[in-house]
C-alpha cells in the first residue's frame, strides 16, 4: 500500500512539472493568465501596533521589515499577484509571492536607498519551460515610502532573457502596493 500511495504522488509530481513557461518567483506572462482563471484572494491580515514607531529620518530605515504586497500590470484594475516581502537592514530582500510552487515562488534580491523617500531594488529569478530551465528574469523597481513607515507604493518593470540567445521574450510594466505586516 505504502509503495502505491509512493507511487501515485510521484506520478502527479511528474504531471505537474508540465507546467510551460514559467518562472522561478514572478513570470507576469503566467501570473496575468492564471489571475484571470482564479482571481486573487482578498487577504486580511491581523495587525499588531501600528503605532507610529515605524517614523524614522528616511527610507532605508522605514523600508525595513515585512511587507503585504500587491502587483497589478499596467493597465490592469486588480492584481495579477500577491507576496510577502522582508527588506533587511543590509540591503537584501527575500520574496514570498502567490506563484506555482513547483516553478518556484520564493526570490531574493538586494536594494538601496535613492533619496529620503524612495528606495530601488533589484530581483532575478529563472525561467522554466517544461520544467527545464530555458531563461531569466530581471526586476527592478522603485518605491515611495511613506513617512510613517506603514505602506509603500510604486512601479517596477520585468524583463524576461531567453537563457540560450539573451533576446528578450518579454517585458511587463507595473505597480507594486504594500502595507505593513506589524509584529
Amino acid at each position: 500500500m505504502k509503495n502505491i500511495i509512493s507511487s501515485a504522488a510521484l506520478t502527479v509530481s511528474f504531471a505537474l512539472t508540465g507546467v510551460a513557461a514559467h518562472a522561478s518567483c514572478s513570470d507576469p506572462r503566467a501570473a496575468v493568465q492564471q489571475a484571470a482563471l482564479q482571481p486573487m484572494p482578498e487577504l486580511s491580515l491581523h495587525q499588531g501596533s501600528t503605532a507610529d514607531h515605524w517614523e524614522r529620518d528616511d527610507a532605508a530605515e522605514r523600508i525595513v521589515g515585512t511587507w503585504h504586497v500587491r502587483y497589478t500590470a499596467d493597465g490592469a484594475s486588480s492584481p495579477y499577484a500577491q507576496a510577502f516581502i522582508q527588506w533587511h537592514a543590509d540591503r537584501t530582500e527575500w520574496e514570498n509571492i502567490t506563484m506555482p510552487v513547483l516553478g518556484g515562488n520564493i526570490c531574493m534580491g538586494s536594494w538601496k536607498s535613492v533619496d529620503q523617500w524612495h528606495v530601488y531594488r533589484n530581483h532575478v529569478g529563472w525561467l522554466f519551460d517544461n520544467g527545464t530551465i530555458s531563461g531569466y528574469f530581471n526586476e527592478t523597481e522603485t518605491d515611495e515610502v511613506a513617512s510613517d513607515g506603514n505602506s509603500y507604493h510604486g512601479y517596477n518593470e520585468t524583463i524576461g532573457y531567453d537563457l540560450k540567445t539573451g533576446k528578450v521574450l518579454f517585458e511587463v510594466k507595473g505597480t507594486a502596493a504594500a502595507t505593513r505586516i506589524a509584529p
